[in-house]
């Protein structure tokens, strides 16, 4: 993912040597297939929907993120290297091979890192998945409150917005939740293929039904190179699902070098350092993403 990179400003990071390294990130989608790019840091693979040992990705959305947030890129000389390139990946299956899952299935995943987080070393949970039905927009609803469980636990939860832009009231579930952070695009004003349809000006807008500003930060989302499910592979994806691991492999430098931080803390950073874009608060958030403001 060069073109991310590049706009995300991640040299300042990597002089000072920050690769993510033992920061451990868990990634909610469609599974992992054991791409060259992340040779050992799969730390575990869990099958929540087939109940399947071993890694694997029917679909190739969960591959795609888990590049853009830790690919070292072996396969393409660094080319389509991610964020984070020595992060640790924890990837749960949650969704099936179209891409549809549960809400069931997704709590179940988030309950699992619960449990595990310090056996593997999570710190970051990844969901670039998101329900725009009309029962599940309430911040009562099972999947918001289990996000906001997961951050009341300490996980920095990184949330997709939702390509249902650019109308108001457009952030997809659980994004809406107050508590995460919630990730827009900043480049949706590219017409691109989004998930089979040609798309512009895609990325979920708030505020949400409760009147709380979203999304919080945007970052590059469009034709975005990274790992494809086959041996030494990439293809292009776009969409808030791609602006979202760009901030989590960003969020992997920044408590590799600031341990001690908090999600709030986290949270907090990201909002003082954004880089303001002149837009609405509600297409926008705080800003764009610059890891080496960042991480400064």
């Amino acid at each position: 993912m060069d073109q991310a990179k590049a706009w995300i400003h991640c040299d300042g990071a990597y002089r000072l040597g920050l690769t993510g390294k033992g920061i451990g990130v868990a990634v909610l989608d469609t599974g992992i297939y054991p791409h060259r790019d992340f040779d050992n840091r799969i730390t575990v693979f869990r099958d929540v929907v087939k109940k399947r040992s071993f890694p694997y990705d029917d679909n190739g959305h969960g591959t795609h993120i888990a590049g853009i947030i830790g690919g070292n890129g072996a396969s393409s000389d660094k080319r389509y290297q991610g964020v984070a390139p020595r992060c640790n990946l924890i990837c749960l299956k949650v969704l099936d091979h179209k891409g549809n899952g549960s809400a069931a299935d997704v709590l179940a995943g988030l309950k699992w890192v619960e449990r595990h987080k310090e056996k593997y070393g999570i710190r970051i949970i990844n969901i670039s998945v998101g329900s725009f039905a009309k029962k599940g927009m309430s911040e009562d609803s099972a999947l918001v409150r289990g996000v906001d469980a997961a951050w009341d636990a300490g996980f920095v939860v990184v949330v997709a917005a939702g390509n249902n832009g650019p109308g108001s009231r457009t952030i997809t579930t659980p994004g809406i939740s107050r508590k995460v952070i919630t990730v827009g695009c900043s480049d949706d004003y590219k017409e691109v293929d989004v998930a089979g349809s040609r798309m512009i000006d895609y990325s979920g807008r708030g505020p949400t039904s409760a009147c709380i500003l979203k999304p919080d930060i945007v970052a590059p989302g469009s034709g975005i190179v990274s790992c494809a499910p086959r041996p030494g592979g990439y293809m292009v994806k776009s969409g808030t699902s791609m602006s979202t691991p760009v901030v989590s492999g960003a969020l992997a430098l920044l408590l590799e070098r600031y341990p001690e931080m908090t999600n709030v803390d986290v949270k907090l950073r990201i909002r003082e350092r954004a880089v303001d874009l002149g837009l609405p608060r509600n297409q926008q958030g705080w800003g764009l993403l610059d890891v080496g403001r960042l991480i400064e």
